[in-house]
């Protein structure tokens, strides 16, 4: 049976674009609850600006709470140098860095140009390496810009190519603003693979256009090894306009598992967890499995 990892990204990329504040205390209890369904790899904080972010502004905090006699790698995500350091200092076992496609969403998510980023990417690839902490590239607005409309797929091959030369453990392709349909991601899965084929891919929905599910099975039967998801499908970008939720965790396990495909974890603890994050939110989670639940209803 072929192992898919899942990134939970619910503490994250979830909680950064909720209306609702949670506190420190709650954030660990989502993590922890995470970690008890089965969860090895969880990005857990961003050290972003808090001004622009609120959600994020305790990640030294949580990075101090998250239990630590698990096996869990934590990931700590930066857009820049200020970020990468205090991800560093947190104790943070992984960075996931950012490079975004085009010029206008790079300049309003990071405040620098595509090349800025990337230079900043080879230094803190580097730096990262010697502190024995694994970095990964994530390739923001890899499917489409809100700003500047359609990414050609040459642009995303040549920044995984530029990406790649600092040696990332990963490179996640991201589609930030959900615009992608499956024939898109079979596409430029291939067309990466096919230049670099040496390096793992992982890759990031966002379920705006309702086509989440649909784009991460593309993803998989292409050939990726990893998928980012939000419990309860909680999240997403803060910046572009119209943002909605990441794709649901409990919904893209159950749609592997009847695939055919091993994740390590517990599906029913995991609808568990997506119908206990509605209380502190206040409304019902996207996902599906949190009102149809688990079938076959003996599993």
């Amino acid at each position: 049976m072929t192992q898919i990892e899942i990134v939970e990204v619910s503490p994250r990329d979830g909680l950064q674009n909720e209306a609702v504040p949670f506190s420190t205390e709650q954030k660990i209890e989502l993590i922890t609850r995470a970690i008890d369904a089965g969860f090895k790899r969880i990005e857990a904080v961003s050290f972003v600006n808090p001004k622009r972010v609120p959600q994020m502004a305790d990640g030294e905090a949580v990075m101090a709470g998250v239990p630590r006699d698990r096996g869990v790698h934590y990931v700590g995500l930066a857009l820049n140098r200020r970020g990468f350091d205090r991800a560093l200092a947190a104790g943070c076992d992984e960075i996931n860095f950012v490079a975004v496609t085009t010029e206008a969403f790079s300049q309003r998510n990071q405040g620098a140009s595509v090349e800025q980023n990337l230079a900043v990417w080879s230094e803190i690839a580097s730096e990262a390496r010697a502190a024995g902490v694994p970095a990964t590239l994530s390739i923001s607005a890899a499917f489409g810009c809100p700003y500047e409309g359609e990414v050609p797929r040459e642009r995303v091959v040549e920044i995984a190519q530029r990406g790649a030369e600092a040696g990332p453990t990963e490179i996640i392709i991201a589609d930030t603003i959900g615009c992608a349909v499956p024939t898109d991601v079979t596409a430029l899965i291939q067309a990466v693979k096919a230049a670099l084929p040496d390096v793992g891919l992982r890759c990031h929905f966002h379920n705006t256009r309702n086509t989440g599910l649909a784009n991460a099975a593309a993803a998989v039967t292409a050939g990726v090894t990893g998928l980012d998801a939000s419990i309860g499908g909680i999240g997403g970008c803060p910046f572009p306009p119209g943002a909605t939720g990441n794709i649901p965790t409990e919904d893209l396990v159950y749609m592997l598992h009847r695939m055919g495909f091993d994740t390590g974890l517990d599906l029913k603890a995991l609808v568990d967890v997506g119908r206990w994050l509605e209380e502190p939110l206040g409304r019902a989670v996207p996902a599906a499995m949190a009102r149809a639940g688990v079938f076959p209803r003996a599993a």
